[in-house]
């Protein structure tokens, strides 16, 4: 190889790099908005000041109502279109670290990709003008689609336990600070890496309580064959100030999903992609 062809080569390797550092950061500060106004609204939900939903639709409205709100949700989605294409790139050439190139992590790039592809359409219907229903709403009528499919049963109770198992997985990752392979904190204090693993402890056992309830929730729609009991995100964490610990559970699991758009916010700074 000529040393013209191997500058050519280094050139674009360094552009991919740059361009899939600065899709991830700007996607992880886009989530973490996202998180941070959900969880707030949680909280008002929790003290009986839950006039908007405590999800993406709820958060969005909120922000609709501010000075150049339009302007910071047409930020939003096309920060969830990079984390899109963040996780694209990470399916397509493998993940940062020494086993991203593994099948495993690789298919979950895919699907995280997927997610964020669903999100960001969300977002940027809704900065168009678009309106859009609730997540409760999207559930329900989603499990009912599906449940009129051949073998629709199936499918709903198999799509909720995965949905469950990731939410476990989210949790014991956080709880066992998994993230820190993640993060590129070499030069950083004492102080922003004890910071950054209570944020990530703390944010992702919420978020991850949060997709387990959601997913059980599922599956008892696909056993009851009622697309009724399928809940979204506002459902799912109005449900938690029903149980016996009341809306101080509810009030535990909403400041932990704005710790954990912080977290996100911290990864945007740290986070090796």
């Amino acid at each position: 190889m000529s040393r013209v062809t191997a500058r050519k080569g280094a050139r674009t390797a360094s552009r991919g790099g740059t361009l899939r550092e600065v899709t991830a950061r700007c996607g992880l500060v886009a989530r973490g908005v996202l998180y941070g106004l959900i969880g707030i609204l949680a909280v008002r939900v929790a003290f009986g000041g839950g006039g908007q939903e405590a999800d993406r639709q709820g958060a969005l409205r909120e922000l609709a109502g501010k000075p150049f709100g339009s302007v910071l949700i047409w930020a939003i989605g096309i920060g969830l279109v990079c984390m899109m294409l963040w996780r694209l790139s990470e399916a397509v050439f493998g993940a940062a670290g020494p086993d991203g190139d593994k099948a495993t992590k690789r298919l979950a790039s895919a699907g995280r990709c997927v997610f964020y592809a669903a999100a960001a359409f969300s977002v940027l219907v809704f900065a168009s003008g678009g309106g859009g229903r609730s997540g409760d709403e999207q559930s329900r009528d989603m499990t009912a689609r599906t449940l009129g499919l051949p073998a629709g049963q199936w499918l709903v109770g198999a799509a909720g336990l995965g949905i469950a198992i990731a939410g476990v997985v989210i949790a014991v990752q956080a709880a066992r600070c998994r993230f820190r392979k993640h993060l590129a904190m070499g030069g950083a204090s004492e102080g922003s890496r004890k910071a950054v693993d209570f944020l990530g402890v703390t944010g992702g056992l919420a978020r991850g309580a949060v997709f387990a309830a959601a997913g059980g929730f599922v599956v008892f729609a696909a056993l009851r064959y009622d697309p009724g009991q399928a809940k979204g995100l506002d459902d799912t964490l109005r449900s938690f100030a029903g149980t016996p610990a009341g809306p101080w559970l509810l009030v535990a699991v909403a400041v932990g999903l704005v710790l954990f758009g912080a977290f996100s916010w911290a990864m945007a700074r740290w986070r090796e992609v």
